[in-house]
């Protein structure tokens, strides 16, 4: 692989933009308009100059990375590329829009994958033409400092593109672990349910935001806390997340607390907002 596609320059996608430049690849990726490309553009370029004061790139590194990096607004950029990763919003109707006018451009070879967190890579692969070359490639946040990423296989992926992928994601200083199709795959499969727990141990009363979040960290060496962690997140996407899954497997350990979409539909989304389940005003 030479030339990476990412759809999508919001906070995944310029990580994974961000990794994929650093690592050699050419990379063109594609927002719906200029200010959401110009937007996700410039957070990569500030990302990219505190590692260069930080001393972990060189000027040097750090102009050539941003010189790999190409941005549109038009899909049929994405032509030569030999991977291309969706990393749009978590919304099965959007993204299978998306691949449908995707590979109208994209080459008979070219490997497509989403980033999903949550949705079955099975039925998002059998909305598009090339089933045996879709793949879920599963980032973590922040992309640039998480090493692992979740290879998601289906029933009717070619080996060769599992190999290529894996590839691709190790070209990256990353290290992958291989997963089957369920929804949640082997991370937020066991983190979801977690967080969701620990909203309601609070709602009943089992202690205070700041002990629970004490509790995890200093009793079970978590580097934070659950709410810490879903304010970091972000709830509307946890609670997204948790929607998909209990739609998934009708468990009740997946459903969302009320106390949650309370929260979302106040506006309290957590640090990107300003105010979650702690204050960051």
């Amino acid at each position: 692989m030479k030339t990476i596609g990412v759809v999508g320059c919001g906070l995944m996608g310029r990580g994974i933009v961000e990794v994929s430049a650093a690592s050699g690849y050419q990379v063109v990726v594609r927002e719906i308009n200029s200010d959401l490309l110009d937007g996700g553009l410039k957070a990569i370029r500030q990302s990219v100059d505190r590692a260069v004061a930080k001393g972990k790139r060189s000027e040097e590194e750090g102009e050539a990375l941003t010189s790999r990096i190409v941005g549109t607004t038009d899909l049929a950029e994405l032509a030569a590329c030999d991977l291309v990763i969706e990393a749009i919003v978590e919304d099965l109707d959007a993204k299978t829009a998306l691949y449908s006018e995707l590979e109208n451009h994209l080459s008979p070879a070219a490997i497509l994958a989403s980033n999903t967190s949550s949705l079955t890579v099975t039925q998002l692969a059998a909305s598009t033409q090339r089933p045996d070359r879709f793949i879920g490639i599963h980032f973590f946040n922040p992309v640039p400092v998480m090493k692992l990423v979740e290879i998601v296989t289906t029933l009717m992926v070619d080996p060769n593109t599992v190999t290529r992928v894996s590839d691709y994601v190790e070209s990256l200083g990353k290290r992958s672990i291989e997963c089957k199709d369920n929804s949640g795959f082997i991370v937020n499969r066991l983190l979801v349910p977690y967080l969701l727990d620990a909203i309601r141990a609070y709602e009943n009363g089992f202690g205070s935001l700041e002990d629970i979040d004490e509790g995890m960290k200093l009793g079970c060496g978590h580097p934070m806390g659950p709410f810490v962690l879903l304010d970091f997140i972000g709830l509307d996407t946890i609670y997204n997340i948790a929607e998909i899954m209990f739609d998934e497997y009708r468990e009740t350990r997946f459903a969302p607390p009320p106390l949650l979409k309370q929260m979302v539909q106040a506006g309290h989304l957590g640090r990107k907002s300003g105010r979650g389940f702690y204050d960051y005003g």
